[in-house]
């Protein structure tokens, strides 16, 4: 499909935040890290490569780019990519989270997230971060209940440098108790995976944000298509941005065919759906 065909997604409200986002993000962990992922052996894009993806997510009017510090070279080379292109995306970066010698390390302490989102700041190149997710492990109901990490990200947003705060759902007890805390909630789902939907109708209900993951299951489908993932996660309530990761312009098309195909209405940024 050439870049001039790609009918333009619409920009929906994002919980009760003043983003308006797409609903489809682009995921960057292959953008910077090789090791410790559930893929194929590949090699990291060159920057020719990411900016074909960035220029096709323009024209489809995607503004939702999806990032970490445990990205590895991602969150610099993003600085540096978006350079040429102010204040055309939203980049919700994460804190709580680092990956070094190929294997991840967890630290919600109070100086960690701050050291964490001082850094983001300088790779990134901004002096507001637009959005901080916690990066949680799978005991991810300690980092409520045992952790400075939800204070501070509220201390941060008061001091101006971040505008919004998220948690990523690993289990589906601290999913539901984390909507009230944050601004979005980042969840997993799927057609095989629906264990963590009701976090995603009570965010929906609460007008919260939401980031899907893992809607293409990093690749390995058993019953439904991708491009049957994607259309049913658009259906989902509360206007979620499906997070696709993708070195592929190609791949990115597809996605993107997929969201505007038969069977899909457009959603309407002045009417979107209720809760």
């Amino acid at each position: 499909m050439a870049l001039a065909l790609i009918p333009m997604l619409p920009h929906l409200p994002f919980g009760q935040s003043s983003l308006a986002t797409s609903p489809l993000g682009i995921g960057t962990v292959k953008w910077g890290r090789t090791e410790g992922l559930k893929h194929a052996p590949f090699s990291l894009p060159d920057d020719a490569t990411l900016h074909q993806l960035l220029d096709a997510a323009e024209a489809a009017g995607i503004n939702v780019l999806d990032s970490a510090p445990a990205y590895g070279l991602a969150e610099s080379r993003l600085g540096a990519l978006l350079a040429s292109r102010p204040n055309r995306f939203h980049v919700f970066t994460k804190a709580g989270e680092s990956f070094s010698h190929g294997a991840s390390f967890w630290d919600f302490s109070e100086s960690a997230i701050r050291r964490s989102v001082e850094n983001s700041l300088r790779l990134l190149r901004t002096d507001c971060l637009d959005a901080v997710t916690l990066h949680c492990p799978h005991h991810d109901l300690s980092v409520l209940s045992q952790s400075d990490a939800p204070a501070v990200l509220s201390s941060l947003k008061s001091e101006g440098k971040i505008r919004l705060s998220g948690f990523s759902v690993m289990s589906l007890d601290a999913g539901l108790l984390a909507v009230p805390h944050f601004d979005y909630l980042m969840v997993a789902w799927n057609p095989g995976f629906l264990e963590h939907q009701p976090v995603i109708e009570a965010a929906a209900l609460a007008r919260k944000g939401i980031l899907l993951k893992k809607v293409l299951s990093s690749g390995a489908f058993t019953s439904a298509s991708p491009a049957d993932s994607l259309r049913a996660a658009r259906n989902l309530p509360g206007n979620p941005v499906i997070l696709a990761g993708t070195i592929n312009p190609h791949h990115l098309l597809d996605n993107i065919a997929a969201l505007r195909s038969k069977g899909v209405p457009p959603l309407s940024p002045h009417h979107p759906p209720p809760p």
